[in-house]
């Protein structure tokens, strides 16, 4: 039976301890089923809110710029679901394609035919076609599906968009080999994956070079893979360096090592051993205190201080009643907040604004506002924008805890600690 709200009341009967092996993976394939109906209903939801946000836009001034700028659907979805920035407005994005342009794909959604995920994979790939031809892929792709496992999907459409726009596909790798960009992902247990957005056959050379080098170590109880690693980490930060942008010979760093920096911010218990609290390292967040000390007492490590008052936190030099926070003041706020102080947003501090919390009032700076680390806090420029301009949008920080208190335009409140807050 197509899953729907007479077929749902009916789940619970679905006892596993009464049910025999064969009926185990029947009913698993109607949970999964219901699922599918369920994400349907919200995505007619999210389309639904997205609709409200576009409303409210300015009248007259709509276009995609003003609507990016503007549409703060985002951040309600992203707190009321407890998602990320990036995946709210990602939830939001599927939901209003899906709704608009892919009815055939949403339809076999709601009847539990098809995943989720099958569906985003619809509006990801056919997003770079324009609708006629979208319509003619999804068309041809739509009968498949329900056969076809997320990933089985995901290649036929790729085959099916190359097919129906030839000289676009050329167009957009083109397009995308332009944008060519790093990642670096924090993981757990200290670790982080990091690579490349590139052409294929440069990722098929560099395997190559990666796997020629590793060739060269000697294996020291060290597994294939762990030699790899070792060698793409040798090839990096361990070269010398080749050439000037003059074309001359360039110098060697110290030891054949690229200059680079890390930055780790560490409470002094924690550094001379006192204490296993975590520290806390930029751009990837909490590490082992053991870390922090093999990093601090590496060579050529540079020390900065930050000096606070144990029971407040207060940092001892700062100086309130101007509007640009000082050195001091800006370093203690972004080592102790981390990231963007909205609840969902992981934007580094250090790329942040500076925000008053309490408007720092410019005629008369000894009233209110000042410019201390409890009246301050990071913000993205989004967040900024969205705080200073966005009616209903309201921001509080507990002087004491750090805590901002975040209140949307629906009333609903959301909290956000710290991201580097120590109890």
């Amino acid at each position: 039976m197509a899953p729907g709200p007479q077929t749902a009341v009916v789940l619970p009967l679905l006892d596993p301890e009464r049910l025999s092996h064969v009926g185990r993976i029947d009913a698993l394939k109607a949970l999964e089923r219901h699922v599918a109906w369920i994400q349907a209903q919200q995505v007619h939801i999210l389309a639904a809110l997205d609709g409200d946000a576009q409303a409210a836009l300015p009248e007259g001034q709509w276009n995609e710029s003003v609507e990016g700028e503007w549409n703060f659907a985002c951040e309600e979805v992203a707190c009321a679901l407890k998602l990320s920035g990036t995946t709210a407005g990602k939830r939001l994005q599927v939901a209003r394609e899906l709704d608009s342009h892919y009815p055939t794909t949403l339809g076999l959604l709601e009847r539990g035919e098809i995943c989720y995920m099958q569906a985003v994979a619809v509006t990801e790939a056919c997003g770079v076609l324009d609708p006629l031809l979208a319509a003619q892929v999804e068309a041809t792709i739509a009968g498949k599906m329900p056969d076809l496992a997320t990933g089985q999907t995901r290649r036929a459409l790729r085959r099916e968009i190359v097919r129906a726009d030839p000289y676009g596909a050329e167009e957009r790798h083109g397009k995308r080999k332009r944008e060519r960009q790093m990642v670096h992902y924090p993981q757990d247990d200290g670790m982080a994956m990091w690579g490349a957005i590139l052409p294929a056959e440069q990722a098929a050379r560099m395997n190559q070079a990666v796997d020629a080098h590793a060739g060269t170590l000697p294996d020291e109880g060290r597994t294939l893979e762990q030699k790899r690693v070792d060698a793409l980490f040798d090839l990096v930060v361990n070269r010398t360096s080749t050439a000037s942008s003059t074309g001359n010979a360039g110098e060697q760093s110290p030891g054949g090592r690229s200059a680079a920096i890390v930055q780790v911010t560490v409470p002094l218990d924690v550094l001379i051993g006192e204490s296993e609290e975590p520290a806390q390292l930029k751009g990837y967040g909490p590490i082992t205190a053991g870390q922090a000390r093999e990093i601090a007492f590496a060579d050529g490590t540079i020390w900065r201080r930050l000096i606070i008052e144990p029971k407040t936190g207060m940092l001892v030099k700062t100086d309130p009643t101007t509007y640009k926070p000082t050195a001091e003041t800006e370093r203690h706020v972004i080592a102790r907040d981390g990231r963007c102080a909205f609840p969902t947003c992981q934007m580094p501090a250090h790329r942040c604004d500076l925000d008053h919390v309490q408007p720092f009032d410019h005629d008369n700076p000894e009233a209110g506002g000042q410019t201390v680390p409890e009246n301050l806090g990071p913000l993205c420029r989004r967040h900024h924008l969205m705080k200073t301009h966005h009616p209903g949008w309201r921001v509080t920080r507990d002087p004491d805890t750090g805590v901002t208190t975040w209140t949307a335009p629906t009333g609903h409140t959301y909290t956000n600690p710290p991201h580097n807050y120590r109890e």
